[in-house]
């Protein structure tokens, strides 16, 4: 098996069940309060991570730039999320966000440089299609 499989197979059930939950969240409680609390889960998450590396963090100022950087645009997205959740249809809304590895591919081949097959470039296409087919 591959090293990566695993983990990815955990963000795949963790994101999809993640997809889900908000939509049931907003019936109880406001976007920005549930933003609060979905954060201190990621705290928690957080924590753990910090207890898993002795308290040892490494702090190279680029990498936490970045970072604080990939948490306010996780955040600020989640946000977003959970106000389009409130106003349609978690069919439609998960959906549709989850076009956002296809800006991940442009950035990963226009600024990392990765190479992007053909067929990995038609299964983009297919999953734009796919997903407006759900969309409409």
């Amino acid at each position: 098996m591959k090293p990566w499989l695993l983990p990815a197979s955990i963000a795949f059930l963790s994101w999809g069940v993640w997809a889900f939950l908000p939509k049931l969240t907003v019936r109880f409680i406001d976007p920005r309060s549930a933003i609060i609390f979905a954060a201190l889960g990621g705290v928690l998450v957080a924590i753990t991570a910090l207890i898993t590396l002795d308290f040892k963090i490494q702090t190279d100022p680029r990498g936490i730039g970045l970072a604080v950087l990939s948490g306010v645009l996780g955040v600020g997205g989640g946000l977003a999320y959970l106000f389009a959740m409130r106003q349609g249809p978690v069919t439609i809304i998960a959906t549709v966000t989850a076009l956002y590895p296809v800006l991940a591919i442009l950035l990963a081949q226009f600024v990392l440089g990765e190479v992007v097959s053909l067929k990995q470039w038609l299964g983009v296409v297919l999953g734009l299609v796919a997903i407006a087919l759900i969309a409409t």
